[in-house]
């Protein structure tokens, strides 16, 4: 019975998964941990926010209990990792990304429809959650990615579908001239990004389209396609790889970072579950493989195709 309970509490992990996930949610929702930096009773906090006060008490014991809070008495305040990481304005912040989760569960619950038809939720998405939420992410490893690129003599890249501008930004900390390619809409959110960093956005050029039907300029020593390729379709990707190669100069090369996942396509368990992400939100992405990402180089004319593997994401660079 013994390896039948085990087996039994792995998979209550899995479906009871989403408990801590709304805890979290939730409390990024109603600011909690910018409240909590200084210590605080249940009644003040509740005054605060103007929440209910027994149910209050009940989300700040679970927040506890994740290790996020510290209770002492009837008091809260934030553990480490909430200080880190959940208060506005912090170095590291990531309640972008978690208010964008907000909406990724809106999307996720119509799975079972998703599924059946093969169709995306139609239910819309914060976009300024999404783009900060990228910058927040980014910003956790935007510099030792761009440390493993060779950057000799590279002075012009292209930041394709870039976003807030997070690795545009590190091009210029290292003197490089960044275009940074992306919608118009986007572009707005980012300029806000880019001006925390005054003196380098000034190495920063911002193009407004759409990289599959419009033109994404030329001359450019380094294309850079950062967590762009999994929205699309092979078919897609294979085009707007075909499309790069000709935007590039002479001996110019194309860097690709992307989750990692093995060529059966199921592990690491994150990418996996992030197909399913892309299923909800796309008709035609997915998690692609390293050596599916090889292919579509090839097919698109680039040669010297090489990867490396970084945690949880890889790199996959190619040359003409």
């Amino acid at each position: 019975m013994t390896g039948i309970s085990d087996q039994a509490k792995e998979l209550k992990k899995i479906w009871g998964g989403f408990q801590a996930s709304r805890v979290l949610i939730t409390a990024n929702n109603l600011g909690v941990f910018d409240y909590l930096q200084d210590e605080k009773s249940v009644r003040q906090l509740a005054r605060l926010m103007g929440t209910d006060r027994r149910a209050t008490e009940i989300l700040l014991d679970a927040l506890a209990g994740l290790g996020l809070l510290k209770k002492k008495n009837d008091k809260y305040r934030n553990g480490d990792s909430a200080s880190r990481f959940l208060v506005s304005g912090t170095p590291y912040y990531q309640g972008d990304i978690i208010r964008h989760a907000a909406g990724m569960w809106d999307k996720w619950s119509s799975l079972d429809a998703i599924v059946t038809t093969g169709k995306p939720s139609e239910k819309s998405r914060s976009l300024n959650a999404f783009i900060l939420g990228m910058h927040n992410i980014a910003s956790l490893k935007a510099g030792s990615i761009i440390d493993e690129i060779n950057l000799r003599g590279v002075t012009e890249a292209l930041d394709l579908g870039g976003g807030p501008g997070t690795y545009s930004l590190e091009f210029a900390k290292r003197g490089i001239n960044a275009t940074l390619f992306d919608l118009p809409d986007t572009l707005a959110i980012a300029r806000d990004v880019l001006n925390r960093s005054p003196g380098r956005a000034k190495k920063i050029k911002l193009i407004g389209g759409d990289f599959k039907t419009d033109a994404i300029g030329s001359g450019y020593d380094l294309v850079f396609i950062s967590q762009i390729l999994h929205m699309f379709s092979d078919k897609v990707n294979i085009e707007l790889l075909k499309k790069c190669r000709k935007a590039l100069g002479r001996d110019g090369q194309i860097v690709i970072q992307e989750f990692l996942i093995n060529e059966n396509r199921t592990d690491p368990e994150g990418s996996a579950l992030f197909a399913i992400n892309m299923l909800v939100h796309t008709s035609g992405g997915r998690s692609y493989s390293p050596g599916e990402m090889k292919s579509w180089l090839q097919k698109a004319g680039f040669k010297n195709i090489r990867k490396k593997i970084m945690a949880d994401i890889v790199l996959v660079s190619a040359r003409l």
